[in-house]
């Protein structure tokens, strides 16, 4: 009997799935749910996004002249506070001619945070230079050494301050939340205790007693004249209190940790800190890299809350060159809108790279 060729029917071609409609379609269209939402937004976007677009570009004075500011507000934003005060809301108190100095400090402590998040740096040579540029951004700020004037810490602020506190906040917090997370699943009940007690004792607290008690509390306890200094008393104070709940995050990696893992290591004659160092930390603080950025990026926010202690940081510096001139003082809202554009690009950044190393670890999973 011959065979008679019936050709398949036509299939419909394969939706694409990557592009700017895709994307819109399964983010913003997906469900009637999330289709009202978008068109909510869409809505308030079209009903304010004109008048902010007056009040914030068409409107806005540039011009660094208080008396223009004056004739606008209402009507336009008062943009010339920036320029007007920038040095001060950078830089602080800082003396203004040796401002390079805070300038220059601050720029190779960037590069060196970028040039550790590049993985081509990770190499021995990159330990040597934190050893190198550590001190070397606090003699800049500080003087007394090579012919630079010396300048006292209570009268740093501004943005070198914020990125100084928060950068070295997170170096010496991390350590120290991962050894306290370990002793926390300690089977030696002394240890165990005492990380439990600091846990919950300084996660029991708001970061404002601790650096008031870090600040006026603590050298009560102390000799005349031996308190350590002001700035000192507050970065210790916001490692160990950064610390602690970071602690928290990194026992949660542990406990995810199947137990026969770590029987298996045993069995093989593993030692306890070789264990962790091989085969727990590496899959445990992989699981949690949402939970560390989350906690990195809070103490990049917590430094504005050492105005308390008069350290006036980017925040603080704001108050300070705004309340002190009654010209320009009406326009701190101006002035806040600029801060927080630093901060979100900060924030942004430690948030996008966090997502950089989700996508390695899921590749290097997917081996």
């Amino acid at each position: 009997m011959a065979v008679v060729f019936q050709p398949i029917a036509p299939r419909p071609a394969p939706v694409k799935t990557e592009g700017l409609v895709p994307w819109v379609r399964a983010n913003l269209f997906g469900d009637w749910k999330s289709s009202i939402a978008t068109l909510a937004i869409l809505a308030l976007g079209i009903y304010y996004l004109p008048g902010f677009f007056g009040w914030a570009v068409a409107n806005a004075v540039l011009t660094q002249d208080a008396n223009l500011c004056q004739q606008a507000r209402g009507v336009g934003a008062c943009w010339a506070v920036v320029g007007e005060k920038f040095r001060l809301i950078v830089f602080g108190r800082y003396p203004y001619e040796q401002q390079w100095r805070p300038e220059l400090a601050t720029l190779i402590l960037l590069a060196l945070l970028v040039a550790s998040c590049i993985r081509r740096f990770w190499k021995p040579w990159l330990a040597l230079v934190w050893i190198v540029v550590v001190p070397a951004f606090f003699v800049l700020m500080g003087g007394g050494w090579f012919g630079l004037e010396s300048v006292p810490t209570d009268q740093w602020g501004g943005l070198p301050l914020t990125i100084m506190l928060a950068t070295f906040g997170i170096v010496l917090a991390y350590p120290l939340a991962i050894v306290v997370a370990l002793g926390r699943r300690s089977k030696l009940p002394a240890i165990r205790s005492l990380c439990i007690v600091y846990i919950e004792l300084v996660r029991g607290v708001p970061l404002i007693s601790v650096l008031f008690m870090a600040s006026f509390m603590f050298p009560l306890f102390l000799p005349v004249g031996k308190s350590p200094d002001v700035l000192l008393r507050v970065l210790v104070g916001i490692t160990l209190f950064s610390a602690a709940y970071l602690a928290e995050v990194v026992r949660g990696g542990l406990q995810a940790i199947p137990k026969g893992q770590i029987e298996a290591a045993e069995s093989l004659g593993l030692s306890y800190w070789q264990t962790q160092r091989k085969i727990v930390l590496p899959q445990a603080l992989a699981m949690v890299v949402p939970g560390i950025m989350n906690s990195f990026i809070a103490i990049f926010k917590d430094t504005s809350l050492v105005t308390i202690v008069s350290l006036y940081e980017l925040t603080g510096a704001l108050g300070l060159a705004l309340n002190s001139d009654a010209d320009w003082r009406p326009f701190k809202i101006e002035g806040y809108l600029f801060i927080t554009m630093i901060y979100f690009a900060f924030c942004f950044a430690m948030s996008r790279y966090s997502l950089w190393i989700e996508k390695q670890l899921n590749v290097s999973r997917t081996r």
